[in-house]
């Protein structure tokens, strides 16, 4: 099967378009690592991604009678501004769907290069639909962003120019994955030419379509995707490309948001260029494998698959970068209510950086802190938690605790003794104008609303923390009422950050 790939990828005509990118040596992340770390810069094309190359080897395969009728795609953004430059060269009428949770900066570009974009659903699999509706009605060619042959060849000439470029060594490669176009083509060239290459897909462990499919042995759909990583949040792997890696891929690494967020960082310190969540996902695939592996001496590749990013996401990013990168705990402490207590828990932190420290008097006995500080590494981070429990202090590491990091560092002192019968609960919802408006009009009625917090920080989906004054005999209506609202929502009562700083 590899091999029928192998003559479509290097028949592929596409370079009066599609630029040959280079590879960049990340002298910084090599050094950290003690692995000589690689980036192939498809963020330098000239939309900004990979995806110029598949969606424009797909219209050359087209017979003129389809050219003429135009085409239409299902986008969240990348394959969407690759299709409509290709189409604008050609001359071919484009129609692209795209979510409404769609980065803006996209939207204009696609606009910008001359096609028509139509605004449906919240998930690319919502827009996918409605791009199959107008095949039907104005016989339009449908352009598949990655379960499609030839879209897939054309991604695969990604690793055609990387043995070209880099015929010695190389140990292993790491590819971001949505749908799986660009691992599949680009899996099926190099274990076939050079099967001693390892490949890594990588995706967001909040979008892992690809791991879901390798443990059940079959393409399986995911009930919820995560939409920070925009670009691959695609909830089943494509019909071909799940046939094609299965057989050709050595592992797939899954990373948090987190993670994403400080690789997104280390390709700025080392370039100077900003990636997209999406195309900084090798990036933080490799660090992770290097991490769990101990891997030294290797030389590692990770594809820069993107760089449309929506600039006011960058607060998010920066917000949650330290965390992924290991270099900030966020701890609760319990410290005595009395003269001198916060001097004392002071130098019980050995002269660490503080990063946030938030207060409010709780009770006459004990006072409840929220703390980020500075570490080196999870080593460090337990270390310090183990010095502060030895020296008496009751602490909470609230790290790896999300309704700490996106809620409750900006509301610690929300206590409000009076409220009985609350009940907290965490949701999600894709971010839009107008969005948070239905969400009130769909939770608001059957119960007090005592505590909300929601806090809009560019990123593609809203975060809400919302407190319910439910007595006990009717907590049992709860999931039913939530379910009917249909936003993913999980309960927090029993958080511990919850129970620290507001119940």
């Amino acid at each position: 099967m590899p091999k029928k790939y192998v003559k479509k990828i290097l028949d592929a005509r596409i370079y009066d378009l599609v630029e040959e990118t280079p590879i960049d040596h990340a002298e910084l992340l090599s050094r950290r690592f003690g692995n000589q770390v690689l980036l192939k810069r498809e963020d330098l094309q000239p939309v900004f991604s990979f995806k110029l190359r598949g969606a424009y080897n797909k219209l050359l395969q087209l017979s003129q009678a389809q050219r003429d009728k135009g085409v239409v795609a299902a986008s969240a953004g990348n394959h969407a501004q690759g299709l409509a430059m290709a189409a604008a060269k050609m001359g071919v009428k484009a129609i692209i769907v795209m979510p409404r949770t769609t980065p803006q900066i996209k939207v204009d570009a696609v606009r910008n290069r001359g096609a028509k974009v139509v605004l449906q659903g919240d998930t690319y699999d919502e827009a996918s639909v409605h791009a199959n509706k107008l095949v039907a009605e104005k016989g339009l060619t449908y352009i598949h962003p990655f379960d499609d042959p030839d879209v897939i060849a054309g991604q695969g000439t990604v690793a055609v120019e990387i043995l070209r470029q880099h015929p010695g060594q190389l140990d292993a490669i790491f590819i971001p994955v949505g749908g799986g176009g660009l691992c599949a083509g680009m899996a099926a060239y190099i274990k076939y030419v050079r099967p001693e290459i390892k490949i890594f897909a990588v995706e967001s462990e909040d979008a892992a379509c690809l791991a879901a499919a390798m443990d059940a042995g079959r393409r399986v759909r995911l009930k919820d995707v995560g939409l920070f990583a925009d670009g691959t949040a695609v909830a089943q792997i494509g019909k071909e490309t799940f046939r094609v890696l299965k057989q050709t891929i050595d592992g797939v690494i899954t990373v948090s948001v987190d993670e994403i967020c400080a690789a997104i960082k280390d390709i700025f310190d080392d370039t100077r260029s900003i990636a997209e969540p999406s195309g900084a996902l090798s990036i933080a695939g490799l660090k992770k494998y290097v991490e769990l592996n101990g891997t030294q001496g290797q030389t590692l590749l990770a594809i820069n698959s993107g760089a449309n990013i929506n600039f006011d996401r960058l607060r998010y990013i920066s917000e949650r970068t330290e965390i992924g990168e290991k270099r900030e705990a966020v701890i609760a402490v319990t410290i005595p209510e009395r003269p001198g207590s916060f001097g004392k828990f002071c130098r019980a932190m050995s002269r660490r950086m503080v990063t946030e420290f938030n207060y409010r008097y709780t009770d006459k006995d004990e006072a409840h802190i929220f703390v980020g500080l500075s570490i080196s590494s999870d080593q460090d981070r337990e270390d310090l938690i183990a010095d502060l429990q030895e020296k008496g202090y009751p602490v909470s590491d609230m790290t790896d605790n999300e309704m700490a990091k996106s809620h409750i560092r900006h509301m610690v002192g929300g206590r409000a003794p009076e409220i009985t019968d609350e009940v907290a609960y965490r949701f999600e919802f894709p971010e839009r104008p107008g969005a948070l408006g239905n969400f009130l009009s769909k939770l608001g009625g059957r119960w007090n609303i005592s505590m909300f917090h929601y806090r809009n920080h560019g990123a593609a989906y809203g975060r809400i923390l919302v407190g319910l004054q439910v007595p006990t005999k009717d907590r049992k209506e709860i999931p039913k009422f939530l379910d009917e609202l249909n936003y993913p929502y999980q309960e927090e009562t029993d958080n511990e950050a919850y129970r620290f700083f507001l119940s």
